[in-house]
């Protein structure tokens, strides 16, 4: 279980985009914690590769290896 304190401003539009959608709320704050936690991670793993002065990985062989060229 999580609470989360959210400025009026953020809140009306939460409000105003699960009204218009449907959804609940607590949809698109787990989506948002969720997006939020892949891109520190991601962000994380760029960082320590740049500290250990690891080699770059090429786009096209990040794609190869996760299957994206099929």
């Amino acid at each position: 279980m999580l609470t989360v304190r959210l400025s009026p401003k953020l809140e009306a539009r939460l409000n105003r985009l699960a009204k218009r959608t449907g959804r609940a709320k607590a949809y698109y704050a787990k989506k948002a914690i969720e997006e939020f936690l892949d891109e520190q991670e991601d962000y994380l793993i760029g960082l320590a590769r740049l500290e250990e002065k690891l080699p770059a990985v090429p786009l096209d062989e990040v794609v190869k290896r996760l299957g994206l060229d099929r």
